[in-house]
């Protein structure tokens, strides 16, 4: 989810608190753990940070180690630990809980939109997207701002975001069975299917996706049921070839390919160099595939420039190439 509906999940959760007998009895601990709460709502993205670095490290790591198995008892343990040095009397398991359950209602939120997360590290590294909640859902979100203005007009928090949750969860489960149907009309409209990306929009009747065949790509839209295919590719392998070995090996490409499970990749000749380029499927906005990753080869086979990210311009992207923004 977005930064802004991961905090005021945050909020929501300091009120389910004022539910827990300990929490209810104790100001200081209760706003200990709204402290906490709000914190944790978001600390898994502070990995965010690494794109000060460069996008390679970013797409290797957002939403990765720090979304984690471990990371999620690590972020309550560490986020409790430092709230309680300051108020010791308050209690610490209680604290914990309630950070903790932030930590991982953050990462649960998160697999259920198409960027995913590898929630299941390390237990596997597979990218978990099961893509049918917008990164940004104003429904949830204006739910939430609800509940917020309920609670300070004076209404009761924890039965507030009770019932406020109860309705949240009964929309991803209808969500949940509007992608279902899309996946079953595309098996049904498609031979060989492998794989459906899914993608929903803010309109709740706009769905994009991206269908990947034994020999083909398919990339679409799904409006009121009926699937519009706007673009198909032939699904040709990756060669093994010199130049393709060694822009794999470069580490914007590389960190763009253990991200992306759908794209398909172009070669470029110009006269002083060739440029080989790989374009995710999943995000096509306007007519434009802003996710790619591009790098150039020079005639004695040296990678002069390399970029990886989202570029919604041309001259952009050959401005960042050029210009050394991504200096390999």
């Amino acid at each position: 989810m977005d930064t802004g509906t991961h905090i005021v999940m945050g909020i929501a959760l300091g009120g389910i608190a004022t539910l827990d007998p300990v929490v209810q009895q104790d100001p200081t601990l209760f706003h200990a753990v709204f402290i906490g709460t709000i914190v944790g709502s978001h600390a898994p993205d502070f990995d965010t940070i690494l794109k000060m670095k460069n996008n390679a490290v970013y797409l290797r790591n957002h939403r990765g180690a720090t979304h984690s198995v471990p990371a999620i008892l690590m972020w309550g343990i560490l986020i409790a630990g430092i709230i309680h040095a300051f108020v010791p009397q308050t209690n610490l398991f209680h604290l914990w809980i309630w950070t903790f359950l932030a930590v991982s209602i953050h990462v649960l939120t998160d697999i259920f939109n198409a960027y995913g997360t590898q929630a299941y590290r390390p237990f596997t590294n597979r990218w978990v997207a099961h893509g049918f909640i917008n990164t940004f859902d104003p429904y949830i979100f204006l739910l939430h701002i609800a509940g917020i203005i309920a609670w300070i007009l004076g209404a009761n928090p924890g039965y507030t975001w009770l019932i406020i949750y109860t309705v949240i969860f009964l929309y991803y489960i209808k969500r949940y069975l509007d992608k279902r149907e899309i996946v079953r009309k595309i098996n049904d409209s498609f031979a060989g299917v492998e794989q459906i990306a899914t993608s929903p929009t803010i309109k709740q009747n706009i769905w994009r996706v991206a269908i990947t065949t034994t020999d083909k790509f398919y990339v679409g839209s799904v409006e009121n049921g009926h699937i519009q295919i706007v673009d198909e590719f032939n699904k040709i392998p990756l060669p093994n070839t010199k130049l393709m070995n060694l822009a794999q090996a470069d580490k914007n490409v590389a960190a763009f390919l253990s991200f992306s499970p759908v794209y398909r990749w172009e070669i470029n000749a110009f006269d002083d160099f060739t440029e080989v380029r790989f374009i995710d499927l999943r995000y096509r906005s306007k007519n434009h595939y802003p996710f790619v990753a591009v790098v150039h080869v020079d005639d004695k086979f040296r990678v002069l420039s390399s970029y990886t990210g989202w570029i919604y311009s041309e001259q952009k992207l050959q401005n960042k190439l050029f210009i050394g923004d991504n200096p390999v």
